[in-house]
């Protein structure tokens, strides 16, 4: 029997996220942070709620982890997001400072890697393709609603 609190557990709590963030018109990226097999952090795509274009889910999870653990390094932890960070998000990581990033889907126009693969803190180790299809399917649902929206 594997491990109740995994890879695959914590990106369907992401997705979830990711989710609420469709369901608010936003992009729907959702992002968790974990301590200790415990969720310290939510967060997901707020930019059209805030008229902030930093408002991405990894920001919003990565100020609250913050404020909950008292520190501006989450060290021992990891960052569960649907999609590739941008450049962005990535700088923001890097300064963080997360034992692990786990991504869903990768983002091939907005990505960090196509800008900067680099750009994440040296020990901050990477996992991708966690629920690949699922965050993909999100990001395919919005988009094709938007152009729908825009042509019709």
């Amino acid at each position: 029997m594997g491990k109740i609190f995994d890879d695959e557990y914590f990106m369907r709590e992401a997705l979830k996220e990711a989710s609420t963030a469709l369901e608010q018109g936003e992009i729907p990226v959702g992002a968790v942070i974990v301590c200790n097999d415990r969720i310290v952090a939510r967060g997901h795509n707020a930019v059209e709620a805030l008229q902030d274009p930093t408002a991405h889910a990894e920001i919003l999870a990565i100020t609250a982890a913050a404020n909950a653990l008292g520190n501006k390094y989450l060290s021992g932890c990891t960052v569960y997001v649907t999609v590739e960070p941008c450049p962005m998000c990535a700088g923001a990581l890097y300064w963080a400072r997360p034992d692990r990033l786990v991504f869903g889907t990768g983002d091939e126009k907005r990505g960090y890697r196509r800008h900067t693969p680099q750009l994440l803190h040296p020990a901050t180790r990477v996992t991708n393709g966690i629920s690949e299809e699922k965050a993909r399917h999100l990001m395919k649902k919005f988009f094709d609603d938007l152009r729908k929206t825009r042509e019709g």
